[in-house]
């Protein structure tokens, strides 16, 4: 009798909830893992109240599911019931609702349906950003000790996804200022200090990586006018690949009736806002958003109710809808199996096993290190048979969670193959792979050195040109230990300069990397170029055949 009443027809809505989740199952259980996941699922090996990238929630939902199911599903099971939690959650946010209107516009917005399953940082930002109205909603119904503790928890949670939630909170209070003045709020907000300040000491105690790569390192020399061009598209393409720009103006006309929906409007306008204007600064990632999916949802959904103009013409939205179920369903299938080989659309999702089982073969049981990338590192460890891979960056490439990891001692004076693209490294040989080919040289003994790190007295300087500058260096092992060194050629501090895409050649000194450590601080001494402009420093090490690697934070030189 109650398997009858669910599949009923006043249970339809239970037997689409169950279809998309059932998807989401298989989608996640046949489809490789993409790049950034096999990164994640290293950081799962290496458990840690922060990471250099992004806060710990990612680790932990994969770490659970990885330790039931050894797999791609195992890596994914937690991110697909947080989906359709989700999609719960925001569904009973929606006041007199539309049943068939909701699901009209949840099939529009393509994203939810094919990356809802992704291990990203993305799927628990968004469930908690959901959980977070839900909770803000009873809030404002009734300022109880238990919702105030809620209220707390799930912007905790929230922060401990993903940086952006703050946003929401941040909005959340201009659209209601009387927050301020509401003793229980700022109880909520010390509640979530305090769970949040594990990670935050974290941060303190390795100076901060994840303010400085987010708010420094990412940003672009000089303004480009495709980063907002693409940062626009990709909104559109995000909340809809085909009706985008439909979702998104229902939800902007969508009239307020309550202070809730007047946070939904304020982040949803406010977000969008503070990214679009970032885009002067350097290159916004379109999945930066999507922490709005639900109050884009609602106010699209209420806009449609309650103005009939936009009543009219959902027509539209009826046609859209199942067009963009078919592009979903393509896209799905894509994910599981490669039916256009030749075509390189997202080429990271097919042929790692196959990859990984032949790099592994060629090393013979040797360490492999991939030069600027922590994907590939992750991903032959992912799809290899306990293969060892290590992620080495050169002084002009991003840092990662890489810099951070001991990994590197297990390589230490072990003879390990070290794979390229683009490095003027001696070739040892090369050898084809079902991603293409792949350049290795030969070392033996390995050493490299990059949880060393330089920190700069200065931060930014003004110098005259083709001067001498003297840079005062406090020298940080991360080893915590003394380091080992090849003999026969130790490795050396140096530094390199660039200015705008322009790399000027590394400069070695006459100071040892051993001798560096032992004085704990040291002055190196930096020729100016010869010509004024703004400039990028950073110290590095030269460490055999490998090029000097990322050893400190960029320092801004102005010459003039």
């Amino acid at each position: 009798m109650g398997i009858q009443r669910f599949f009923s027809k006043n249970q339809y809505k239970n037997l689409f909830l169950l279809v998309w989740f059932l998807l989401c199952l298989i989608q996640a259980g046949f489809t490789e893992l993409m790049d950034d996941e096999a990164y994640y699922w290293v950081y799962a090996r290496h458990l840690s109240w922060g990471y250099f990238d992004h806060p710990p929630m990612v680790a932990v939902l994969i770490k659970l599911g990885y330790a039931l199911f050894h797999n791609e599903f195992g890596v994914r099971i937690g991110m697909v019931i947080l989906n359709l939690s989700t999609i719960i959650i925001t569904d009973k946010l929606i006041p007199r609702k539309d049943n068939r209107l909701f699901y009209l516009l949840l099939l529009a917005m393509g994203a939810m349906q094919v990356g809802g399953m992704l291990a990203v940082p993305d799927v628990p930002l968004i469930f908690f950003a959901a959980l977070y109205f839900y909770i803000y909603r009873a809030f404002l119904e009734q300022q109880s000790w238990r919702n105030t503790f809620l209220l707390a928890l799930s912007m905790a949670l929230m922060f401990y996804s993903k940086y952006h939630g703050v946003l929401l909170v941040g909005f959340t209070v201009l659209s209601n200022l009387n927050l301020l003045r509401v003793f229980k709020f700022y109880v909520a907000v010390i509640i979530t200090t305090i769970l949040f300040f594990p990670h935050l000491y974290w941060q303190y105690a390795h100076n901060f990586p994840s303010l400085q790569y987010h708010l420094i390192e990412r940003n672009a020399s000089v303004y480009q006018f495709n980063f907002t061009i693409e940062y626009i598209l990709g909104q559109i393409l995000l909340f809809g690949p085909l009706a985008g720009w439909l979702v998104l103006y229902y939800a902007f006309v969508c009239p307020i009736q309550s202070a809730f929906e007047r946070a939904l409007k304020f982040c949803t306008i406010g977000v969008l806002v503070f990214f679009l204007i970032s885009t002067f600064k350097g290159r916004v990632e379109a999945n930066w958003t999507v922490m709005l999916f639900t109050p884009v949802l609602v106010l699209a959904h209420q806009s449609v109710r309650r103005k009939r103009s936009i009543r009219r013409s959902l027509k539209v939205i009826q046609y859209l809808a199942p067009a963009t179920l078919v592009v979903v369903i393509i896209a799905r299938v894509y994910l599981i199996w490669n039916f256009m080989p030749g075509v390189d659309i997202r080429p990271e999702i097919h042929d790692n096993r196959e990859w990984a089982k032949t790099l592994q073969d060629h090393a013979g049981g040797r360490p492999v290190v991939f030069l600027n990338s922590y994907q590939m590192p992750s991903k032959y460890m992912f799809y290899s048979d306990h293969g060892l891979g290590y992620s080495i960056n050169s002084r002009y490439s991003r840092r990662s969670q890489y810099n951070y990891w001991e990994t590197e001692k297990q390589l230490w004076g072990k003879q390990v193959e070290i794979t390229y693209d683009t490095e003027n490294i001696p070739v040892t040989d090369s050898f084809n792979t079902p991603k293409g080919l792949v350049k290795f040289h030969l070392q033996d003994p390995y050493y490299s050195y990059s949880l060393i790190q330089f920190i700069p007295a200065m931060r930014e300087v003004k110098v005259k040109p083709n001067t001498t500058m003297g840079f005062l260096l406090q020298v940080d092992n991360g080893y915590h230990e003394a380091v080992p060194v090849d003999t026969a050629n130790e490795a050396v501090v140096g530094y390199a300069m660039t200015q705008k895409d322009i790399e000027f050649p590394a400069v070695k000194t006459a100071l040892t990397i051993s001798k560096a450590i032992e004085r704990r601080i040291v002055r190196i001494e930096v020729q100016m170029p010869d010509k004024p402009g703004t400039y990028q420093l950073k110290f590095c090490v030269f460490a055999g055949v490998l090029p000097p690697t990322h050893n400190s934070q960029t320092i801004k030189v102005i010459v003039r």
